[in-house]
């Protein structure tokens, strides 16, 4: 395993990138610490297929109305009575 910096990576990623390509794997770093890795695809590899088609289901979640009050105080005063 190779180890590039950020910046090294900046200036020539295309070298790195036909590197990964030729089976290296390398680690990225800054300020000596690890950031990332940056490895080869397997082939045959599968994809996970996302959970379940469509949007987020927040539209069908219940809708609550809010509750005001003139201080913090009032607020609590008003939860603890429920």
């Amino acid at each position: 395993m190779k180890t590039i910096t950020v910046g090294q990576l900046r200036q020539n990623p295309t070298r790195m990138l036909a590197e990964v390509e030729a089976g290296e794997t390398y680690r990225v770093t800054r300020h000596d610490h690890e950031v990332a890795r940056v490895v080869p695809l397997a082939p045959g590899l599968p994809v996970v297929p996302r959970k379940r088609a469509g949007g987020s289901r927040l539209a069908q979640l219940p809708r609550h109305e809010l509750q005001t009050a003139r201080d913090i105080d009032e607020l609590l005063a008003d939860e603890r009575d429920r």
